[in-house]
């Protein structure tokens, strides 16, 4: 392994535009939140080349509330359980509660850094301005302080909730606009009318918050979702699910769907618009907190917004209302800008297994995957496969063929049986148990070596089920990291599971 800050430092290079870096034997991974520390200490046990480039000024990536641009907010917690949220061989603490906070994520992540060895394969303070591919099939990626490298792959962990979807408000909204990027506290919100556009676990968690301290906190949703407590009889939804039994997937949709309607009762009751589709087919809400803030009247909740002027907003039941501010938790671009012209489609990158660009070798994406799970077993998993495939590259280039092979023509079914809504924001989703069942079926194959050492001086480890899930969990219980979810106008509707 070598220093990558002596490795890049500029002033030990020669002066002039075509000063180029040959690492081309070496690895760039871009980005050390959650996905990239996870595809670090995957290429580090393996012994692979690599520098690590970080814009920010500490591991952590999102999770970190004070780095620049991040989307986090004070009142974001996880909203998987701690028990089933950890890395391999890196578990949680128990001292946390079961749903740990923002906080907690980030002194999590960076004991996580600090354990395995990965800050001193990070430079920190870097960011990057392009990523092109060469006609030798090398990368070389360019620097914002002019530095450029070559590299034989580049793995971009730079994740996908950076850029917000904001749709233009329509009519002349006169008031205050904001995405939820911007959200950081109740100060914004306090003695404010206030209106939150949007469905998923941001939009829930900063309208309960305008609740509190606002003049007037609304909701608005264009259509009907799913609501998924926290905690199911005493027990985290996703230990719960994991404990459950084993039932056909249309069966599981109407045994569970009744459950929620007996927990909550039947969203009509409290000014919900009733689901439009059945359970799992959109990504369900991991959130306990609005119907209490319904229930109490401290938030109204109202469906699509039909137009604007002045003040007043006009909802498509035609009712109106006046605001002062509207914070639209549409969602995230899955823009990846430095390297846009490989990864494509804003809305989902077409990756192999959500992983591995199928048009350019040596190119990957983790954390772009959008499904109904934990983020953190799959930034895990798919660092463990780089990791073989690039080091099959040196030592088994059979075998290495075998997989870009897949890469190239593989296509296979990961919905689980799910028909998935066909909103924009659906496109490219998959069934956390049919990929992972279908990605170990590969590893298995392959005959790739997953299973990570403890770092020194950890004890216990992560349940196998978050690793890999056993048939009998039933994997659409929804358990990722904070991201809003679809708007109340169809034609912006985005959210990403990431992290």
């Amino acid at each position: 392994m070598s220093d990558s800050a002596a490795q890049l430092d500029p002033t030990d290079q020669p002066a002039g535009p075509a000063a180029i870096i040959d690492r081309s034997s070496a690895i760039c991974v871009i980005g050390a939140g959650p996905a990239g520390l996870a595809t670090a200490r995957a290429l580090r046990a393996r012994g692979l080349d690599y520098d690590q480039l970080e814009r920010n000024t500490g591991v952590g990536g999102l999770w970190d509330i004070d780095a620049p641009g991040t989307p986090m907010y004070e009142a974001a917690h996880f909203i998987s359980s701690k028990t089933l949220s950890g890395f391999s061989e890196f578990p949680m603490s128990e001292s946390f509660p079961d749903y740990p906070s923002h906080r907690q994520v980030l002194s999590y992540l960076r004991d996580f850094a600090a354990a395995y060895g990965l800050n001193e394969s990070i430079e920190f303070g870097v960011s990057v301005e392009s990523v092109t591919k060469s006609a030798d099939g090398s990368w070389l990626v360019t620097r914002s302080d002019g530095v450029q490298t070559r590299y034989r792959s580049v793995v971009c962990c730079s994740g996908a909730q950076w850029i917000p979807n904001l749709p233009a408000t329509p009519g002349s909204f006169t008031g205050e606009v904001m995405h939820s990027l911007s959200y950081r506290d109740l100060d914004q919100v306090r003695g404010k009318r206030v209106l939150v556009v949007g469905g998923g676990n941001s939009a829930c968690d900063i309208v309960v918050d305008a609740g509190r301290v606002a003049e007037r906190a609304v909701i608005s949703m264009r259509r009907g979702y799913w609501f998924i407590p926290k905690h199911i009889f005493g027990v985290p939804a996703d230990v719960f699910a994991e404990n459950g039994p084993s039932l056909p997937r249309r069966l599981e949709q109407r045994v569970f769907g009744t459950l929620l309607n007996l927990i909550y009762g039947k969203p009509e009751r409290l000014g919900l618009q009733r689901p439009d589709h059945k359970l799992f087919e959109t990504h369900p809400v991991l959130n306990s907190n609005l119907f209490l803030s319904l229930q109490h009247g401290d938030v109204t909740p109202k469906p699509g917004i039909q137009t604007t002027e002045g003040s007043t907003v006009t909802f498509v039941d035609g009712s109106s209302e006046d605001f002062d501010l509207i914070i639209y938790a549409t969602g995230y671009l899955h823009s990846v800008p430095y390297a846009r012209e490989y990864f494509g489609n804003d809305q989902h990158p077409d990756l192999y297994l959500t992983c591995f660009s199928r048009e350019h070798e040596g190119l990957f994406g983790v954390g772009f995957t959008e499904t109904n799970s934990g983020a953190y077993v799959h930034f895990d998993a798919f660092g463990q496969m780089i990791a073989n495939y690039l080091d099959d590259q040196d030592h088994n280039p059979e075998r290495a063929r075998q997989f870009a092979a897949l890469v190239a023509t593989d296509r296979p079914d990961l919905s689980g049986g799910i028909r998935f809504d066909r909103s924009p924001r659906h496109k490219g989703y998959v069934d956390a148990h049919a990929l992972i069942k279908y990605r170990d079926s590969i590893v298995t194959r392959l005959g790739w070596q997953t299973r990570v050492e403890p770092a020194p001086g950890v004890t216990g480890q992560v349940p196998a089920s978050a690793v890999s899930a056993p048939a009998s969990v039933p994997t659409s219980v929804p358990t990722s990291v904070p991201a809003s979810a679809p708007d109340s106008l169809p034609e912006t509707e985005s959210q990403t599971v990431t992290s």
